[in-house]
């Protein structure tokens, strides 16, 4: 099925912004079964899909005619001429009308009337030199570099292996076609996405979710769920692709943020969970192929360190002089259901596919038992939610600074974002004042608006302490991200510039705070179960800050929750007494000692991302950095 792209399918103010055009034919990809349309088929804009390509049946017209005669194949994966050559491979049967007899067991001959296929041979696509009425093939009387034919392999030759997954499972080559798709063409609308979701892939997902984590507002735990799972799942998959699988609310918890105030998160039912999952799986096959490199939040592959690589690569190899560190105030709670939607459906055209997507987005939220409507925003702690916000400023965000960059910026500029968190740098500061500028209007026309505390521009680079000295007699200001402070240093040897990045003291102080108030309301249990708790949660700590030249502030942390475990040891009775010299022992047992564990961000940066290679110019390898072409 094919139909020409829409081109208001994804319209706004600025619709350069969401141009992501790319060249290339797009694929009709169906079913794996033969003669039955199931699989993904793409609306496009193009000549239509040949039929080698195909998996079953499509919808469009097919270039070419079959041609007549023996070598002509009655199978959809064959179309007369193989990719190997021609197959001849013609019936044999008795020429008295008769039973065809068989061949022999044993030895090449067989008998005159053979009742299977014959003896065929695959005819080489290369011919021969000095064939025709040439001088040099009329005088040699013959053609030179004749190649031998050869007989056709047994089996199914032309399957390709599917690639393997982590769990040993054999990926899915429907969703592997889906990114071939969307790869080829960036503008091809997929219309049958949801036959993806399988009951394999839903226990996938149920698999990938978090044991431990808290119910939703059915109150089914993952260990409950896990009882009859086979039958459950089966029944799950019926009522989404029969299209009586309802959402329910999201359950409203709230969180302590770092600042004091509480962050609003939304618990899902544990059936939404695993649907939500296993179609963001199936979504990521195609957005994927469309974000772009410097996007870092919540996709496959990348991590918060990959951001913080690539913000240390950017700093340091390339001019800039200012930072514009900006924040989105209330992101997830003030996206826009309509603008939304739009920039879905200029990918998906699934109607199924985007009829769920409604449902979760209309579920509503219940808090104390009331139940309210949600019209804008969405549930932040969902499954689905991380998609949807990096879609959301795909086409607001990334889409408009990649053109702005380009058309616009005379000198150095970069971008990383993670999420809603995004910090660009620029050599000129008048370029930044602009830029700020417009960003605000930018977001003002799909209904975001940026956190005016946490946006700040500064000046930040190479040179910004000597300017900052000269000016002000004081140091550089510094920035906030991802749990890192970002300071303007110098080296030891040569006093060259050097981005450093320790933990944020906002941050560690509340950790702290709440490893102490644990560690009280656990003070009678057995100390060897205290330790192994108190180890878990050092070693978290140090899993993710032990980054290079963070040393003091892993030291600073450890300490700290070695005192809180000792306080609360000696709240355990009035009498209770805890000197050191039997104190030290049980630490040096449970505790770990500070260490680095991640590497220097330029050795991680170039071994993902080597210069060397041609990819490392693709996508994504780019930190968007660098002036106008």
């Amino acid at each position: 099925m094919q139909e020409p792209h829409r081109e208001d399918s994804a319209s706004h103010p600025d619709p350069e912004s969401c141009a992501r055009g790319g060249n290339g034919t797009g694929e009709a990809l169906t079913g794996a079964h033969a003669g039955q349309p199931l699989s993904c088929e793409i609306r496009q804009s193009g000549a239509p899909t040949s039929l080698t390509e195909a998996e079953g049946h499509t919808g469009g017209s097919v270039i070419g005619k079959l041609p007549s005669g023996p070598a002509q194949s009655k199978t959809l994966r064959m179309r007369g001429n193989s990719l190997h050559g021609t197959r001849e491979i013609p019936p044999a049967s008795a020429p008295d009308g008769g039973a065809d007899r068989s061949a022999k067991a044993e030895g090449r001959k067989a008998d005159k009337h053979a009742g299977g296929k014959s003896d065929g041979r695959i005819i080489p696509k290369k011919q021969a030199n000095k064939v025709g009425p040439t001088r040099s093939a009329r005088r040699d009387g013959e053609a030179a570099e004749s190649v031998e034919g050869r007989r056709p392999a047994k089996g199914n030759a032309l399957l390709a292996a599917a690639s393997r997954t982590q769990r040993r499972g054999d990926a899915s080559i429907g969703l592997q076609r889906v990114r071939e798709g969307a790869r080829r063409d960036r503008r091809a609308r997929f219309t049958c996405l949801l036959h993806h979701v399988t009951v394999a892939l839903l226990r996938d997902s149920f698999l990938a979710l978090k044991r431990q984590a808290a119910p939703g507002v059915d109150g089914v735990t993952w260990a409950q769920y896990e009882v009859g799972l086979e039958g459950r799942l089966t029944d799950l998959h019926l009522r989404v692709h029969r299209g009586t699988y309802r959402a329910q609310p999201s359950r409203r918890v709230y969180i302590p943020k770092a600042d004091g105030r509480q962050r609003p998160l939304g618990v899902a039912a544990l059936e939404d969970k695993i649907v939500q999952q296993a179609v963001v799986t199936v979504l990521n096959a195609v957005y994927e192929q469309d974000f772009l490199g410097f996007s870092y939040g919540f996709r496959p592959g990348r991590s918060q360190h990959d951001a913080l690589d690539a913000l240390w690569m950017a700093v340091m190899g390339k001019k800039v002089n200012w930072v514009l560190d900006a924040d989105i105030r209330g992101f997830y709670d003030t996206i826009d259901h309509g603008w939304l939607q739009q920039f879905v459906e200029y990918r998906i055209a699934d109607p199924r596919m985007l009829r769920l997507l409604r449902k979760w987005l209309r579920a509503g939220v219940s808090e104390d038992g009331h139940w309210s409507a949600t019209t804008v925003g969405t549930p932040q702690g969902a499954v689905a939610s991380p998609l949807l916000a990096n879609v959301y400023l795909h086409y607001v965000f990334d889409l408009w600074v990649e053109q702005w960059r380009r058309r616009q910026a005379t000198g150095d500029m970069v971008v990383v974002r993670y999420a809603d968190d995004v910090v660009l740098g620029f050599q000129h500061r008048q370029e930044a004042e602009q830029f700020l500028q417009e960003f605000q209007q930018r977001l003002q026309q799909f209904g975001l608006a940026l956190h005016p505390d946490k946006t700040r521009l500064i000046e930040f680079g190479r040179f910004a302490a000597e300017h900052r000295r000269r000016r002000e007699g004081r140091k550089p200001e510094t920035f906030e991200f991802l749990g890192f402070t970002h300071i303007c240093g110098r080296k030891r040897l040569n006093s060259g510039f050097v981005l450093w990045r320790k933990s944020a003291t906002r941050r560690l102080r509340v950790k702290l705070q709440a490893v102490k108030q644990a560690l009280m309301t656990q003070r009678h249990w057995p100390i060897p179960q205290q330790g192994a708790w108190l180890r878990s949660v050092v070693q978290g700590y140090f899993n993710y800050h032990a980054v290079p030249g963070n040393i003091a502030a892993l030291e600073a942390f450890r300490t700290q929750a070695v005192r809180s475990w000792r306080h609360a040891l000696l709240r355990r009775s009035q009498r209770s007494r805890m000197a050191w010299t039997r104190f030290g022992p049980l630490v040096d047992r449970w505790i770990p000692r500070p260490r680095i564990l991640h590497p220097y961000p330029n050795e991680r940066f170039l071994a993902k991302h080597p210069r060397q290679e041609p990819s490392a110019v693709a996508p994504h390898a780019g930190i968007c950095a660098g002036g106008r072409p």
